[in-house]
């Protein structure tokens, strides 16, 4: 029965933290919805302009599922092509990795929960506010009090697997198995990702595994590569009921996500001793729990930078790609 309880509080503090996300974007997006379009369809003229909105937009509303959702709503209404969206959706990977700067750089030092509580308090009036403006602001304050409460939540009733043995032996079940654990954690990362529908939740969750020494860096980093394919799911799905251009261009996320996690198992060794080499010598990060979150950090953040660095001089290859995967239908579509 307590444990049922415990995994019922678990839930309900994802449940905030998710909450919070989704009412911080709504709000930022109503408070900037007219001028959030207007930029998208005039700094996407180029695939390096659309990169730069991709990552300002998404940094902006703190999800890349909702910018991806975006893009593809916008080429589906013919805003914007293929190509473009390509870059905007490259620019969301990387505009995605500041939501793990935050809570790593403020959720494991600082208890924001403590502020947010006031912020609720100032968030109050502009909620009940007649101006529709106002009132997103507060809806943004809102959002973000929750996704903050709802972090330190998670990290309250995270389970511990050093009280629970059964638990901790399951885990180790998986993680001595070489190279097996790491595309195993891959598959786990995607799956949980698809589940919750948003990529911060589980690297919030992957973080806080790691800092409490659960799991290692290595297989914390395995997480984050599942998640990379496991966010692009929910474009795919919004896709679902568009035209083939829309479903194409939440194709080409997927492609551009799946080619990245491959190509960075390939060089998974070289790739996390080198960003514990970054995080330990040049960041000189004493403290391991704050460590190894800058760690999952900064291997989040340069695993999405390279990768947009290497495929951004082959969208047009991306664009043949995702043509050939998703044909065009016979009978001509609006």
């Amino acid at each position: 029965m307590e444990t049922f309880i415990n995994l019922l509080s678990l839930v309900g503090s994802l449940a905030l933290f998710l909450y919070g996300m989704k009412i911080m974007s709504e709000g930022l997006e109503k408070f900037a919805g007219d001028r959030l379009r207007n930029i998208l369809a005039s700094m996407t003229r180029n695939r390096f302009m659309g990169v730069c909105t991709g990552i300002l937009v998404t940094a902006l509303i703190q999800s890349s599922s909702a910018t991806t959702v975006m893009v593809v709503s916008f080429v589906n209404a013919g805003l914007m092509s293929l190509v473009q969206s390509i870059g905007v959706i490259m620019g969301a990977n990387i505009g995605t990795t500041v939501t793990a700067w935050i809570i790593s750089a403020i959720g494991f030092k600082v208890n924001i929960a403590a502020f947010a509580l006031p912020l609720l308090g100032i968030g109050l009036p502009m909620v009940f506010s007649g101006k529709s403006k106002r009132k997103s602001i507060g809806e943004f304050v809102f959002g973000f009090s929750f996704l903050f409460m709802g972090l330190s939540l998670l990290k309250a009733n995270a389970p511990d697997l050093g009280k629970n043995p059964e638990m901790l032996s399951f885990v180790q079940n998986y993680t001595d198995m070489g190279f097996a654990s790491v595309i195993l954690f891959v598959l786990i990362g995607t799956v949980l990702t698809t589940i919750v529908q948003a990529s911060a939740a589980p690297m919030a969750i992957t973080l806080i595994m790691c800092a409490n020494g659960w799991i290692s860096f290595e297989l914390g980093a395995a997480l984050v590569l599942g998640e990379n394919i496991g966010t692009t799911i929910t474009a795919n799905l919004a896709a679902l009921t568009g035209n083939t251009q829309s479903r194409r261009a939440a194709m080409a996320h997927l492609v551009f996500n799946i080619f990245g996690v491959i190509w960075v198992l390939c060089l998974f060794k070289p790739v996390t001793m080198g960003v514990s080499w970054f995080v330990e010598d040049i960041m000189q990060t004493v403290d391991p729990a704050v460590a190894v979150s800058f760690k999952l950090s900064a291997f989040h953040t340069a695993f999405n930078i390279c990768n947009v660095l290497i495929l951004i001089w082959f969208v047009k290859f991306i664009e043949k790609t995702v043509c050939k995967i998703i044909p065009q239908k016979e009978v001509e579509e609006e």
